[in-house]
């Protein structure tokens, strides 16, 4: 096959670079019912997303409030008032432009929870928004929607905190409901747990009262549900994530981030099984948990074992982002910095690469051409060089973005520096095998082809992610070779393939142009080529 393709408007193109662009730093304060929460953002203006660049969390117990009263004791709100001074002085440590503060359930029903807000304001100086469940909801939904694809399956995020469970029915396109239940990690410790390990008839009532307290929100998301979807279940908060990090101990490698981490639920019924049989000393010594989530892991996987059985679904996703992250996005919307809270959701994937690509100042304008000569040689050598369905196409494009952000540490070697980079840094909407495929690629677009005692390979999960891994390597190999100016001189590539060989012609930007460099690179490729595929690689350039 014959195509001629000169450097196409990329997936990049409507994110990219604004020469009146600028960074606007953000802080945001969740006070929930048990944890007191800081993150400090780095908003990027012009693709309109955010880089976290520091996040604290203090185990400020509002939750614990007055057994007659109900109100907020004193004990508490001088730990959340100590909590939030340093937070203040972090966050202007940082040279944020605004703190936006909410405080949700804890301070939302007891008696004095206003009266502590206004203390918060005469000592502080920080205004804290009260919100309600069903605006809390909304806000934990936009931050899942910052972070991970929803494509054309609707979702179920699920949020347990200390006092309230949120549970939310969205697709790409809107929130078909937004619940918040009154039932909590805290809330059920504080209630109903006065021995601990639970016998099984004080689970058992556990369970029921779970389950009666979620009806109405079960049964509202069901409504909505249309006939023939299978929603993915979406699991946030820290009991969440505790869980996924005990589910994820099991695994031959854990993964290093649990964001986009599945666990099924005969997986989540085990742990949850053996959390229950524990002595709190015995939770307290499992290195994925703290002294507090000890307190209240057992309550909280047991709100989150039954609304997987309630809702009929047998896997769960983990998000590392929530509410927090939900208040940088509406503080986005809000200073016009997003056209819409979807607008995540066409281009999660390729934000978060150019975002990479920005912090280890990479050339972008290199990396688009070698994107775009790697795209070109997929789209016409499937059946010769790979055989991949389409998956592979976007790895490709994230890793070609990517492939020099090593230099941002030495150039020497540094194909290796990038695999790390990708791998322990941020991407958004690729699952785990996903992230580790993309630094892979990348790794391997030069030197050495991949060997079994390298890292980089054998954290590659399957045979299959290994397969496509090679081949798009050696994709990016090619397309690389092709740029080894600053300049670019190369218009435009002619490919045909044919089995057992793969003829390349060179188009030059300007006539009679000399591409010899460009041609010698590519031919320097030919032997890696013959060994990685068994195609014969001929490269002219176009008279």
């Amino acid at each position: 096959m014959v195509d001629v393709i000169s450097v196409p408007e990329l997936q990049s193109e409507a994110l990219n670079r604004d020469a009146g662009s600028r960074i606007r730093k953000l802080a945001a304060i969740d006070i929930g019912t048990n944890s007191t929460h800081l993150l400090v953002a780095a908003v990027d203006t012009s693709l309109g997303t955010f880089n976290i660049e520091q996040a604290e969390k203090s185990t400020t117990r509002l939750g614990e409030r007055d057994p007659e009263t109900g109100a907020l004791t004193d004990a508490a709100m001088q730990r959340g008032l100590e909590a939030l001074r340093r937070f203040r002085d972090l966050a202007s440590s940082h040279a944020v432009e605004e703190v936006v503060t909410a405080a949700t359930s804890a301070v939302r029903e007891a008696p004095n929870g206003r009266d502590f807000l206004q203390i918060i304001k005469d000592e502080l100086g920080i205004d804290v928004d009260l919100i309600s469940g069903p605006e809390e909801a909304r806000l934990i939904y936009l931050g899942v929607l910052s972070g991970m694809p929803f494509g054309e399956r609707p979702h179920l995020v699920l949020d347990i905190g200390g006092g309230s469970t949120e549970l939310i029915l969205a697709d790409g396109r809107e929130a078909r409901a937004l619940t918040s239940t009154r039932v909590g990690a805290v809330r059920l410790q504080r209630d109903f747990i006065k021995v601990d390990p639970i016998p099984p008839q004080r689970r058992a009532f556990l369970q029921t009262f779970i389950q009666g307290s979620l009806e109405p929100a079960v049964d509202k998301v069901r409504r909505r549900v249309k006939p023939g979807e299978r929603p993915v279940l979406v699991a946030t908060s820290g009991t969440a994530l505790a869980i996924g990090a005990l589910a994820s101990s099991e695994d031959d490698r854990p993964p290093l981030k649990l964001h986009g981490y599945r666990v099924s639920r005969q997986r989540l019924d085990r742990v949850v099984d053996q959390l229950v049989a524990m002595r709190p000393e015995q939770r307290r010594a499992l290195p994925s948990i703290n002294d507090r989530r000890a307190e209240i892991i057992v309550p909280g996987s047991l709100i989150l074992q039954t609304t997987m059985q309630m809702l009929g679904v047998d896997e769960l996703v983990l998000s590392e982002r929530a509410l927090r992250e939900g208040l940088i996005v509406d503080w986005m919307l809000r200073h016009g910095l997003l056209e819409d809270r979807f607008s995540f959701q066409s281009s999660i994937r390729q934000r978060t690469v150019i975002h990479q690509a920005k912090r280890f100042a990479v050339n972008q304008r290199r990396t688009e051409r070698v994107a775009a000569h790697a795209l070109t040689l997929y789209d016409n050598t499937r059946g010769v060089l790979h055989q991949d369905d389409g998956h592979g196409r976007e790895l490709l494009w994230a890793a070609a973005m990517l492939h020099t952000c090593g230099q941002h540490i030495n150039l020497s070697a540094y194909h290796k520096h990038t695999w790390y980079l990708i791998r322990h840094g941020e991407l958004l909407g690729y699952s785990e095998s996903e992230h580790l495929m993309v630094a892979a690629i990348a790794r391997y677009h030069r030197r050495s082809l991949p060997k079994k005692r390298h890292d980089s390979w054998q954290v590659l999960a399957t045979r299959d992610n290994r397969r496509l891994v090679a081949e798009m390597a050696l994709l990016l190999r090619l397309a690389a070779a092709m740029d080894r100016r600053p300049e670019p001189v190369v218009e435009s590539l002619r490919v045909m393939a044919t089995p057992g060989e793969l003829q390349l012609e060179l188009v030059p930007e300007r006539r009679n142009q000399n591409l010899s460099l460009e041609r010698w690179s590519l031919e320097n490729c030919a032997d890696v080529v013959r060994t990685a595929s068994g195609v014969s690689l001929n490269v002219s350039v176009q008279d």
